[in-house]
């Protein structure tokens, strides 16, 4: 068989490395974004990575020149605009459609978590939750989305952590947030971790997404709340008409769909 994996996650790494183990005679061709996630496709084992943003038509192009059977989307909950795009792009090719979709994040009972749709609506609740200009807020949900967190709050309020490569450090730094504001590390952590940062950095309001099991939220989540610190907490958006699709949350489950 040959495969088309949405790439960029931990997730696909596992999509990866089972289809090469269940057949090395299937081909598996990865989509990525960025150079990084290239290098993690390639050392999970596809066999062909692309490494670039594509179109509608730029999938369909690729499906057909590559000949592939399965389109396997393990891209981020967040990710609308791809999923959205690959969804087309399989049906216009006559292909199968697989979303494999982490878990949701399990939240505890708190007055202390306001679930907002947006970043934008997150924006303007942390800003509200912040005690004053002075208090810090912990933003733990990826660079790409910090530019609509500092066009409300100032960016010298905001602590964020990132990936510690150039392009997530230069990104950071071009929204203005200062260069001591900047935690560049890789990785999900534990509980116990995420409150020694908090504390580190005096944090007064967190702000992170629901990005599910493996993204490390409810570490997240739990370390604030432990600490009595509000959670700004963006859902997850809708993907229209995904549920025409078969999706599953784990290995075990996308055997039972191939």
């Amino acid at each position: 068989m040959r495969y088309m994996v949405m790439s960029g996650t931990s997730d696909s790494t596992k999509v990866i490395k089972y289809l090469k183990e269940v057949d090395d005679e299937n081909y598996i061709l990865a989509t990525t974004v960025t150079d990084y996630g290239a290098k993690i496709a390639e050392n999970a084992g596809a066999d062909k990575v692309i490494a670039k943003a594509l179109r509608k038509e730029d999938f369909i192009d690729v499906i057909l020149e590559n000949k592939i059977d399965t389109l396997i989307d393990t891209t981020h909950p967040f990710a609308q605009i791809a999923t959205e795009t690959a969804i087309e792009s399989t049906k216009e090719a006559n292909i199968n459609y697989i979303r494999y979709e982490r878990a949701s994040t399990k939240l505890p009972e708190s007055d202390l978590i306001h679930e907002v749709a947006s970043f934008e609506e997150g924006a303007h609740k942390a800003l509200e939750l912040l005690e004053d200009n002075e208090s810090k807020l912990m933003h733990l949900a990826g660079v790409t989305t910090l530019p609509k967190i500092v066009d409300v709050i100032d960016p010298k309020q905001v602590i964020v952590r990132v990936l510690p490569n150039v392009y997530s450090i230069t990104k950071t730094q071009e929204t203005g947030v200062n260069a001591s504001n900047i935690v560049a590390m890789q990785g999900t952590y534990s509980e116990e971790f995420n409150k020694a940062l908090m504390k580190e950095y005096n944090i007064k309001v967190m702000l992170t997404k629901e990005s599910g099991e493996s993204g490390g939220a409810e570490e997240k989540i739990n370390a604030a709340l432990d600490l009595q610190i509000p959670v700004v907490l963006v859902k997850r958006p809708v993907i229209e008409g995904i549920e025409k699709y078969p999706i599953v949350r784990s290995i075990d489950e996308l055997k039972e769909v191939l």
